[in-house]
């Protein structure tokens, strides 16, 4: 067999459109379809939003306007305006911005020049518009290469920058936009950056109180005590406790970014928080108790933030600037004095964290006994697990360029998992098989996770006991038949997560996988079908004499097929909690007692249908 040759034909030089287009992940980490909030085409626009927020950190252009129609994107800020003879260049030439100055954006979140250029190389259509002295400069490009360089006119429209760009459907396929998971991005902008006026699709976005308004919008179940709220030289802060509920919820920001994987910030003020609490009240409580149902926002400035990845996820740095204290001291410092002041002046509010401290650790006693016996029993387990067949690559493998592609299929019954198993990605893909329906979960304790041997079995498959720091998948799919049972399978399994995990809810974790309905073809073409209405228009299509075969459930499509549902065109339903919704109402009314409310909403909500042939 020939070798192959290395010679100086094998070396070539990538353009810095080619290297974008070719290798997208190093610039805005998984592509994706939309479904997920950590998905490409959320960072396109993240990228661009950055530049204007910016300019409004430098006290330049207090109303940004977003819209996004079909799959464009406009995003209008009312700044300086890039200089227009540099228009070109900032778009189209890598390592091209202000930012390497650190007099011009001392703590700015675009600093490497390389954000506008990745959205212009990764969509089919960009428009650049800029003025700035009442003179205008338009540029449109067609993935990254230039298709209208325009002179620069006299124009009286007001400054600033305007962005249109369209992603790329050969890059990123058949995506969508949820809308959820974009007002969830504006909202934290105007948080972190009070005074600033987002209007997206023509509905108003602004906040007065920051971080204040960031968690009351978000904290679903009653508080033990009013939310505290602190602020300094370049540090801000909110923290409350729930009354009920597990976990940690953390929001965490460095220079207006949301760390959604945390960082060197978050885990500082976890320490802090701890070691304030613990020289308040005298006592060396357990860091565990202190933190149960904790829900707390930080943002800190720092001078030339060093994250782990170009999509700013995770802060690296452990100094506020070059050669200044460490972020550790710094964010300690801050908490140590404030939220210490605070409490001694407000002795409700540290009764309220006492008396909360104290029925932790009261549970987590109590279920120490139980826990030893689940983790004994899932050790045994973990070396012969059959529900769990396991992929190589995960979440927290950092050093692995597919970690954010590893998930977790959980299925119903042997036939399903054995056609998904045989066709995964044995690199990134894993099953966990249920038996039969799970135990419904609501108004049951913690302690039923350790007691009931597949809710322990699942927790541990996920690595969540202690939280989702640890989490092994970026992508927890819900597999189930699209008949009642299966539904009533994924009713049962949210109530779960909801009840114990709510964080790997919130944080966009659990999907449910869509899987066709139908299958109709005739012998030339196939098309598989998701809905009635798909049906009807693939018959349309291929004739009225095409076959159609209807799949009552997973395990009656062969794994031939299956692998086209789990593979690049898998579609996935993410699971959102709705605006203004108490997770215990929610799961009170659906999952609890069957209440004479709940039989109205049946019979008011009831729909059938029939089979239109």
């Amino acid at each position: 067999m020939a070798e192959n040759q290395y010679t100086e034909d094998s070396i070539r030089s990538l353009d810095w459109k080619e290297h974008i287009r070719l290798r997208p992940g190093m610039y805005i980490g998984k592509l994706g379809d939309g479904s997920s909030p950590d998905d490409g085409i959320y960072i396109l626009i993240k990228e661009v939003l950055d530049n204007a927020i910016d300019e409004f950190i430098m006290g330049n252009g207090k109303t940004i306007d977003v819209s996004i129609k079909d799959k464009k994107v406009t995003i209008r800020d009312y700044g300086r305006g890039i200089p227009l003879t540099k228009v070109i260049d900032c778009v189209s030439k890598i390592n091209t911005g202000a930012k390497y100055d650190s007099k011009v954006f001392k703590k700015s979140v675009g600093l490497n020049g390389v954000g506008t250029k990745a959205v212009n190389a990764l969509s089919s259509y960009f428009k650049i518009q800029c003025v700035r002295e009442e003179k205008i400069k338009v540029a449109e490009f067609g993935q990254g290469v230039i298709t209208n360089d325009s002179p620069i006119e006299a124009s009286s429209s007001r400054k600033g920058t305007k962005v249109v760009f369209e992603a790329d459907a050969a890059i990123f396929g058949n995506y969508r936009f949820v809308n959820e998971y974009v007002e969830k991005m504006l909202w934290n902008y105007c948080y972190l950056n009070t005074g600033l006026t987002i209007v997206f699709n023509g509905e108003k976005f602004y906040s007065e109180n920051g971080l204040r308004d960031l968690l009351e919008k978000n904290v679903d179940s009653k508080i033990v005590y009013p939310i505290i709220h602190l602020k300094g030289d370049d540090i801000e802060v909110a923290m409350t406790h729930f009354s009920q509920g597990y976990g940690e919820q953390y929001h965490s920001f460095v220079n207006g970014q949301h760390t959604t994987q945390g960082g060197t910030h978050q885990t500082a003020f976890r320490e802090a928080v701890v070691k304030t609490v613990r020289e308040f009240f005298g006592k060396n409580f357990d860091a565990v108790d202190i933190r149960q149902s904790i829900a707390a926002a930080v943002s800190v400035k720092v001078i030339e933030p060093i994250f782990e990845s170009q999509t700013k996820t995770k802060l690296g740095s452990n100094e506020i600037g070059p050669g200044m204290t460490t972020i550790r001291t710094f964010i300690n410092d801050f908490v140590k004095v404030q939220l210490d002041n605070y409490l001694h002046k407000n002795p409700t509010t540290s009764d309220g964290i006492l008396k909360k401290i104290q029925e932790s650790e009261k549970e987590r006693k109590a279920l120490a006994g139980v826990k030893k016996l689940a983790k004994d029993r899932a050790k045994t387990a973990s070396l012969h697990n059959r529900k769990l067949r396991d992929c190589r690559i995960h979440l927290n493998d950092l050093k692995s360029e597919h970690r954010l592609e590893s998930t977790l299929f959980i299925t119903e019954g042997d036939s399903a998992s054995g056609s998904i198993t045989k066709v995964r990605n044995v690199s990134t893909q894993a099953v966990f098989s249920l038996k039969g329906k799970p135990l419904n979960s609501f108004g049951l304790t913690k302690k039923i996770v350790y007691e009931n041997e597949e809710f322990n079995l699942l927790q541990s498959a996920l690595n969540i006991e202690d939280g989702i720091d640890g989490l092994r998948y970026n992508n927890v799919v819900i597999a189930t038949d699209a008949d009642v049972d299966g539904m009533h399978i994924r009713l049962l399994l949210i109530t779960f997560f909801l009840q114990f995990f709510p964080d790997l809810v919130r944080e966009g974790y659990l999907y449910i996988l869509e899987t066709p309905l139908f299958r109709v073809r005739n012998k030339k073409e196939t098309i598989y079908c998701y809905s009635e209405t798909e049906r009807r228009n693939a018959l349309q299509k291929l004739g009225k004499n095409a076959e159609v075969t209807r799949f009552k459930g997973l395990g009656e499509i062969s794994p031939n097929e299956f692998k086209y549902f789990i593979g690049k065109e898998m579609r996935l339903e993410p699971i959102i909690i709705g605006k203004d919704l108490s997770i215990k109402d929610m799961l009170t009314f659906y999952m609890g007692k069957n209440t004479p409310e709940r039989q109205e909403f049946i019979i008011k909500n009831l729909k059938v249908e029939e089979d239109v042939v």
